[in-house]
């Protein structure tokens, strides 16, 4: 059984001392490795956080599996510094300084594009912006209902995210690629 960790903490929300809780604990992923499941909940405000941090590093992997009806429950995992993307739709989600890794599957990858997507449409006024936007929507439930197919791929510069299924197909990202790559993480230099 892996090792729980909890403690009581002031809210990084609201601020209130010793009302919320922190837990810990360090969990084997078949596919993936040894990752540090992270939850805050804080019970004077509600606030919840969950991230999941890999502990192991890889050599930078791209993740690609076609997207049918077959496959919507196939395990994703996506490290807080990986790359999502289904490139016949345009969509893509880049890591960035707030970014969480999470465990889900090939629909729910789906279903996250849909809620970002309506978000964006409510934020659009332009109209050409709105249809774009209404058109990405009707691909996603279609292929969230196995009437189409596309393509999801995931690009990681540490290794760390995983499709588990045969039929992922797992490259090497070249240098120029890894290069063009977000990580979410902010590099301080000394000049």
């Amino acid at each position: 059984m892996d090792e729980i960790n909890s403690m009581v903490i002031n809210c990084p929300a609201c601020g209130a001392e010793n009302k919320a809780k922190s837990i810990m604990r360090e969990i084997e992923i078949p596919h993936f490795g040894k990752v540090l499941e992270t939850t805050i909940l804080c019970d004077e405000c509600g606030f919840k956080h969950n991230d999941i941090i890999a502990l192991e590093q890889h050599d930078p992997a791209k993740y690609t599996i076609d997207i049918n009806k077959d496959n919507l429950s196939v395990r994703v995992v996506r490290s807080q510094s990986a790359t999502v993307s289904i490139p016949e739709l345009g969509v893509k989600v880049e890591p960035g300084p707030k970014s969480e890794g999470y465990v889900t599957n090939v629909e729910g990858i789906i279903t996250r594009f849909k809620d970002a997507t309506k978000k964006a449409l409510n934020l659009f006024s332009e109209e050409e912006a709105q249809k774009n936007a209404k058109l990405v929507l009707e691909k996603l439930d279609s292929l969230s209902d196995g009437t189409s197919e596309a393509t999801l791929i995931i690009y990681d510069p540490f290794g760390q995210s995983n499709i588990v299924s045969d039929n992922v197909k797992i490259e090497e990202i070249p240098e120029e690629e890894l290069k063009e790559l977000k990580t979410g993480f902010t590099i301080i230099e000394d000049e």
